[in-house]
C-alpha cells in the first residue's frame, strides 16, 4: 500500500514487484516523508517491516547524519524531474558502520503526470568500493616506490634523498604530508626531522617527537623507531595515542597515518612518516609497498653515509698524498740546492734543464701526473757528480780519459743514491738513463730506443741543450744556435725524433720567450 497525503493509492502489484527486486527501494512525498518500502530496505534501516518506515524522514533513521544530503538530493529531483542515475554515496548502518551505495533517484507522478514524490533504489556497493578503494591505495603506494628508484641512484646526500622522497609522496603519491626523521641519541631521544613535503603552519615546529617510553614517545613515529616496526594510525580523531598532537593534526587535515622505520642492518636510522588525508586510509598491501620503499630508503642512506665515509678517507688521503709530495719536492729542492753550491761553475744548469724539459714534456702531451715526476728528476740529474771530487768538475783544461770515465760515473751513483726512495715516480731511472743514446752510444748501460724512459729521453735533449748553450769552466758558451744545431744532427741518431722535433719547435716559436 503506497500513501499520500491528498489520496491513496493501492499498488499490490507494484508492492510485490519491489519486493521481489534484489535492491532496496523506498518512496517518498513531496516534504521527504517515507511512503512505502521494500523488506530490504527496512532491514538496513534497522526494522523488521517496511510499515515501521512509513511516515517516518531522513532525520529519524540511522543514517540522520546524511539527511540534509539526501533531502537536498530529494528537492533536486523532485523539482526539476530529472532522474538522477547511477551515483555513489556514503550511508550510516543502525550498528554504526558506514556503507557505500549505488543511488537511482526517480520523480514520482500521478496520472496527470504532476509530481508527487520520488522513488528511490540502491544497491550495496561497499566491497566493490573497497576493492577500488585498496587499488588506488596500492598503486599511490606502487607509483611511489617506482618513480622513488631513480632518485635512490641519483641522490648525492641524505638530505636530497628524503626531500625528493617526501616530495614524491605528496606530489606523486597522492599523500596529504610526509616528512622524515631521523632519531637522536640525546637525553630526551628527540626524533630530528631531516626532510618534509607537504606541511603547513610550521606542523613539525610545534610538535615535540620523540621515541623515549614516554607519552612524547607513543605516537606512530615514535613508536616505530622505539620498536622497529610499522605504526598505522588508521584514525587521528578517535587513536588515544594521537592525544598530544591530535588538534595540531585534524586542524591541517591529517585524518590517519603510517610511521615506518628506516632500518639498515638491524640498526634503525629513523622513520618515514606519511599522513592521509581520509581515516583507514592504508590498507594491508599498501602498506606492504611502503615497507619494501623504506628498506629501499635505508639502503640508500647508508650507501651514501658509506660513500661519504669513503670520500672523507679519500680526501684526507689526498691531502696527506699532497703533503707528502710536497715534502718530497722540497726535499729534492734541496738536494739540487746542495750540488749547485758544491758546483758553482754549473750552477742553476738543473734548474734550467728542469725548465726546458718540462717545457718539452708539454709539448708532446705528457701527463700532469709524470710531469711533476720529469721535473724532479730533472732537478737532480746530476746529483751522482757528488762523489766527484770537486777539482775535477771545476778542472779548466781537457780532461783525461780516467777523469772523464770518472765524471760518466755520475749518472750510476746518481741512481744508486736514489734507487730506494720511494717516490711516486720512476726518478732514480730516469737519472739513470738520461745519457743513454737512441743507438746505443750512451752511458752507463748502452740502451738504445724504446729500452729508454721517454722522461729520460726528454731530460737528454734538455740536459744537452743547456750544456752546450751555457758557459762551461773548459769553454765559453756557445749558445743557443749551436746547441739547437747539435740536437737536431743527432735527431734519430742519438736522440728522440718527436723529443728533437718538439725541442726545436718550442724555439722556434718562441714559446720559450727566445726565439732562434
Amino acid at each position: 500500500m503506497i500513501k499520500s497525503d491528498q489520496q491513496d493509492y493501492s499498488f499490490p502489484l507494484l508492492q510485490s514487484v519491489v519486493e521481489s527486486v534484489p535492491r532496496a527501494v523506498f518512496w517518498k512525498d513531496r516534504h521527504s516523508r517515507y511512503l512505502g518500502c521494500n523488506t530490504l530496505f527496512a532491514h538496513y534501516a534497522g526494522l523488521t517491516h517496511p510499515d515501521e518506515v512509513i511516515g517516518k524522514t531522513d532525520f529519524e533513521m540511522a543514517w540522520k547524519d546524511q539527511a540534509d544530503i539526501y533531502r537536498a538530493e530529494d528537492i533536486r529531483v523532485m523539482e526539476s524531474g530529472i532522474l538522477k542515475l547511477d551515483y555513489i554515496e556514503p550511508k550510516n548502518t543502525p550498528d554504526g558502520q558506514i556503507i557505500w551505495l549505488r543511488m537511482l533517484k526517480v520523480a514520482l507522478r500521478d496520472a496527470n503526470q504532476n509530481i508527487i514524490g520520488m522513488l528511490g533504489i540502491y544497491e550495496d556497493v561497499t566491497a566493490q568500493k573497497q576493492i577500488e578503494d585498496n587499488h588506488k591505495m596500492v598503486t599511490r603506494a606502487l607509483n611511489l616506490l617506482s618513480k622513488c628508484t631513480s632518485v635512490l641512484v641519483h641522490a648525492q646526500n641524505e638530505e636530497e634523498l628524503l626531500t625528493k622522497v617526501c616530495k614524491l609522496a605528496v606530489e606523486g603519491g597522492g599523500y596529504l604530508m610526509a616528512w622524515s626523521g631521523f632519531a637522536e641519541h640525546d637525553a630526551a631521544k628527540t626524533v630530528r626531522p631531516v626532510a618534509q613535503s607537504g606541511y603547513e603552519e610550521d606542523y613539525l615546529d610545534r610538535v615535540t617527537i620523540s621515541w623515549s617510553d614516554t607519552e612524547l614517545g607513543q605516537g606512530p613515529t615514535g613508536t616505530a623507531i622505539r620498536t622497529g616496526t610499522t605504526v598505522v594510525n588508521q584514525d587521528c580523531l578517535t587513536n588515544p595515542k594521537m592525544a598530544p598532537w591530535r588538534e595540531a593534526a585534524l586542524k591541517r587535515g591529517y585524518q590517519s597515518s603510517i610511521a615506518l622505520p628506516l632500518i639498515f642492518e638491524k640498526r634503525i636510522l629513523g622513520a618515514l612518516t606519511v599522513y592521509a588525508s581520509e581515516p583507514y586510509a592504508f590498507v594491508s598491501d599498501e602498506v606492504a609497498l611502503l615497507e619494501e620503499l623504506t628498506k629501499d630508503l635505508a639502503y640508500g642512506i647508508q650507501s651514501l653515509r658509506t660513500r661519504a665515509e669513503h670520500d672523507l678517507i679519500v680526501t684526507q688521503q689526498r691531502q696527506h698524498d699532497n703533503i707528502l709530495r710536497q715534502s718530497l719536492e722540497d726535499s729534492i729542492k734541496a738536494i739540487a740546492d746542495i750540488i749547485d753550491a758544491r758546483d758553482p761553475y754549473t750552477s742553476g744548469h738543473q734548474s734550467c734543464v728542469s725548465q726546458l724539459a718540462v717545457a718539452i714534456a708539454k709539448e708532446i702531451g705528457l701527463s700532469e701526473d709524470s710531469i711533476v715526476g720529469l721535473k724532479l728528476a730533472a732537478s737532480v740529474h746530476d746529483l751522482g757528480k757528488i762523489s766527484i771530487p770537486a777539482e775535477i768538475l771545476t778542472k779548466p783544461g781537457r780532461l783525461t780519459d780516467v777523469e772523464y770515465k770518472l765524471v760518466q760515473q755520475h749518472a750510476q751513483s746518481g741512481y744508486d743514491i736514489l734507487k730506494n726512495i720511494k717516490f711516486p715516480w720512476p726518478i732514480a731511472t730516469v737519472v739513470w738513463q738520461h745519457h743513454e743514446r737512441m743507438n746505443g752510444t750512451g752511458y752507463p748501460q748502452g740502451l738504445q730506443g724504446d729500452q729508454i724512459l721517454l722522461e729520460s729521453r726528454i731530460l737528454a735533449v734538455a740536459d744537452v741543450f743547456d750544456a752546450i748553450a751555457s758557459y762551461r769552466p773548459y769553454r765559453p758558451a756557445l749558445g743557443a744556435e749551436v746547441a739547437l744545431k747539435e740536437i737536431e744532427q743527432g735527431r734519430d741518431s742519438l736522440y728522440d725524433t718527436v723529443v728533437v722535433d718538439a725541442c726545436l719547435k718550442l724555439f722556434r716559436e718562441g714559446k720559450l720567450g727566445v726565439q732562434v
